[in-house]
């Protein structure tokens, strides 16, 4: 990572700014970002999804990974594969993440809310090979592993405001591109409602959302 990445990272105070970095890399306006391979961007299988990625991050549902539906496909090693449409990110906005919730089951998605706490959480399934789940997105994450490698060297108040912060996790409830749209329609709604990350609207502080 360059020193000028290194330097705008260490500079989000809080979960908002790291948002508006985030929505920066996904545009390529940053080169890297501390839990991803340095001077790449988004794989090339989201870039249609860049815009809503970007618009969430600065609404305050700051996303850490995301993949479109696809498939069954036939693989590089000669497995079928297949995806579900899925997002995962942080929020502390307590009515974002009302907002969010109430769009996944008016819409009929899988989701998971994971706190600092919850280490019993194992994640929703996103990938299949061979007809076998192969990925997953959520699940619990250690505070050593979201310091360390998902937000390595970000600012302090950023890192606290990570650890306040619940981890939501949103997926289409089948695979394949066509149900994908279910969840990308139902975020851009709430996007469109939510859009202002400078609005207080109280927090989901970690231990209290669910």
């Amino acid at each position: 990572m360059s020193r000028l990445d290194r330097n705008r990272w260490r500079s989000a105070q809080d979960l908002g700014q790291l948002g508006g970095l985030m929505a920066l890399w996904l545009e390529g306006h940053v080169a890297s970002w501390p839990g991803y391979q340095p001077n790449w961007g988004p794989d090339e299988e989201t870039q249609e999804l860049i815009p809503t990625l970007a618009a969430a991050n600065r609404a305050g549902y700051v996303t850490i990974a995301s993949q479109p539906g696809i498939g069954p496909v036939e693989g590089f090693d000669g497995q079928i594969w297949q995806q579900r449409a899925a997002v995962e990110g942080f929020v502390r906005n307590y009515d974002l993440l009302r907002a969010l919730v109430d769009a996944a089951e008016k819409a009929g998605l899988e989701h998971e809310i994971v706190d600092t706490l919850d280490t019993g959480e194992r994640g929703i399934a996103v990938t299949q090979r061979g007809g076998k789940p192969y990925t997953t997105f959520g699940g619990y994450m250690s505070l050593a592993e979201l310091r360390d490698t998902v937000w390595r060297g970000i600012g302090r108040g950023a890192l606290d405001d990570v650890f306040r912060a619940v981890r939501v996790t949103l997926a289409a409830p089948e695979y394949g591109a066509a149900a994908g749209e279910k969840l990308w329609s139902a975020l851009n709604g709430v996007i469109g409602k939510h859009g202002d990350p400078a609005l207080p609207h109280g927090t989901a502080d970690a231990g209290t959302a669910a």
